[in-house]
């Protein structure tokens, strides 16, 4: 029998570097191993997930003890960093035919499309805008989950082809954290087979011998193949490798959490220092880059899509809506009430069918609160659960937050530490607070078994062969079984026929996309275990998030966003399998 994880968990240091051994969970690569210290976490307090979180995101920033895995601060992977730093300062002192894509899927591409935010300081410097972002499913995949496009390895080459057209010289930088995503694998072979324009970096979490080597249809490479081609490139600097182990997320497989937070960090350390380098001379060392991994980044879209969330469960809303967000396809309302974003929608639309089982967050960072204070009037006569994350930079600032309070159940009040990448500190403090929100409110709602998801769709190849490990941990079966388990509930067939077995891992996560989610009954009077009762509310003042937070991790947030957790009006999200009872939803606003 398992025991609840209680208020009084602690971890240890071997507890904390487990996951390093050659000998645990051998046959996974890391990005897919299950957390040590999360073993536990679905019966775990809202506090105690916290902490467990907590402890998770500093793993991260753990130094290299031996030849097994690179770390994010190892002396090869900074080195790398600031090489590609000083070609990404190349293209920006001479722009002419010059370009430097991101690109990757889900989080990964959200990250891209933040990154490349950076042509706003461009255009205040009369420069011509040198960073463009891919992200596979295009422009919608930034509000919703889009998994199928990730395995087309045709689609993503052709998404590079247009993005690059006239462009002589271009510094493509893929991302995949678990360095398995067959669209960016497609995207860098294009690269490797054309060197006469593409210089291809590869930023992932795994080392490269755990590049996944599952064939991608139509192709005749894998993500290990190219990876491989990749290395021998690697010594004449034709091509470079950002692989520093993270850990194991703290819920197996969801990069976005660290994952996400450390992609992050690496793209904004590699473009800062390459525009500090252009603009200001400040030359790209060792000491400039080690300073700025050890102060940390991240971004707030990145934080809300996960765990097969419908979405009125989580809401997110920006002032100034696709006018501030500057996406390549504009604004994309049309497509649907789920991709309208602007203040103006939510008073609209939402405003008026708020009740105090809807939770709202305010985040903000400026210093006329005016039209926060507007906001949270309006808003705290639909519901009671109104709370706010402040950035402040000085005491006038606080002190204007205190105009916003008197609406507010709670208030998290944050001052950034003066110094290196302030304002990206505060991306990165924001993100980790979100994502205890959404992950914790998820564990507590018991979609979450042991540290493994279990709400998932198996829409893509890595969610396919996720779920046929997962069924094999759980029932202890061969994989064989297991596989032909899962493929019995994707097809709806008691036997397999030939055509499903000699199908390919697309066609049977296609077939899975059409299937609905399973919603279990856990009482008498019939009501769903799942159903969705509260809506997460995300209300950006500005579109640019900010806070701090030490490279340990979130030890600041640990007491507000257990409050947020346990209090949040004692609305219901849903009884899970562990927890009983109900818990409150969150919403937040946010400004810059």
């Amino acid at each position: 029998s398992r025991t609840t994880a209680g208020s009084d968990w602690t971890c240890s240091r071997s507890t904390m570097r487990e996951w390093e051994s050659p000998d645990y969970e051998p046959r996974l690569p890391v990005s897919e191993k299950s957390n040590p210290l999360t073993r536990d976490i679905d019966r775990a307090s809202a506090g105690c997930i916290v902490r467990m979180l907590q402890a998770c995101d500093a793993q991260m920033f753990q130094e290299e003890t031996g030849a097994t895995y690179q770390r994010l601060l190892s002396d090869r992977v900074v080195q790398t960093v600031m090489e590609v730093a000083r070609r990404v300062e190349v293209v920006l002192k001479e722009p002419q035919g010059g370009l430097v894509v991101l690109s990757g899927c889900g989080t990964s591409g959200r990250l891209a499309f933040l990154t490349s935010g950076f042509n706003r300081e461009l255009r205040t410097r009369d420069h011509s805008s040198l960073f463009s972002y891919i992200v596979a499913g295009g422009d919608r995949s930034l509000l919703s989950s889009q998994e199928a496009p990730e395995d087309d390895a045709n689609l993503g080459i052709l998404s590079l082809k247009k993005a690059c057209e006239g462009k002589t010289r271009v510094l493509f930088i893929g991302i995949s954290c678990g360095l398995s995503a067959p669209f960016v694998a497609g995207q860098l072979d294009f690269c490797l087979q054309h060197p006469e324009v593409y210089t291809p970096v590869l930023l992932g979490f795994n080392p490269p011998h755990q590049a996944s080597d599952e064939p991608i249809p139509g192709c005749t490479f894998t993500f290990h193949s190219v990876v491989q081609r990749m290395q021998e490139l690697v010594r004449r600097e034709e091509a470079f490798l950002i692989t520093p182990a993270v850990g194991p997320e703290a819920v197996s497989g969801s990069s976005r959490m660290k994952g996400g937070s450390a992609t992050k960090i690496l793209l904004d350390v590699i473009l800062s220092a390459a525009h500090a380098a252009t603009f200001t001379n400040t030359p790209i060392t060792y000491k400039y880059a080690w300073r700025c991994e050890k102060k940390p980044t991240h971004s707030l879209i990145s934080t809300i899509f996960s765990f097969s969330c419908d979405y009125e469960d989580v809401r997110g809303f920006t002032r100034g809506g696709y006018s501030e967000l500057n996406n390549n396809e504009g604004p994309l309302t049309s497509l649907g009430s789920q991709f309208c974003i602007a203040h103006q929608d939510f008073l609209r639309f939402v405003l008026p069918t708020l009740s105090d089982q809807d939770t709202v967050l305010l985040i903000y960072t400026q210093d006329d609160v005016s039209d926060v204070v507007t906001l949270a009037r309006r808003v705290r006569g639909k519901t009671s659960n109104l709370h706010a994350v402040h950035h402040h930079t000085d005491e006038h600032a606080a002190a204007a937050a205190q105009q916003v309070s008197v609406f507010l159940s709670f208030s998290i009040s944050i001052h950034p530490p003066v110094g290196l990448l302030v304002h990206m500190q505060r991306e990165l403090s924001t993100k980790l607070l979100l994502n205890a929100v959404s992950t914790g409110a998820h564990i507590l709602k018991g979609k979450i078994y042991q540290n493994h998801m279990i709400d998932v769709q198996v829409t893509n190849s890595k969610l396919y062969r996720r779920a046929t490990r997962l069924l094999q941990k759980l029932s202890a079966h061969p994989e064989h079984r297991c596989e032909e388990a899962l493929l019995k509930a994707i097809h709806r067939v008691d036997e397999l026929t030939a055509d499903i077995s000699s199908s390919d891992v697309t066609t049977h996560a296609h077939a899975a996309r059409d299937r609905s989610m399973v919603r279990r009954r856990h009482d008498a009077g019939g009501v769903e275990r799942w159903r969705r009762q509260a809506v997460l509310y995300f209300l950006c003042v500005c579109v640019c998030v900010c806070v701090c937070v030490c490279a340990g991790g979130p030890s600041c947030f640990a007491l507000p966003v257990d409050w947020l957790l346990s209090h949040g009006g004692g609305v219901s999200l849903g009884a899970g399998a562990n927890h009983k009872g109900s818990r409150g939803s969150v919403a937040l606003i946010t400004a810059a």
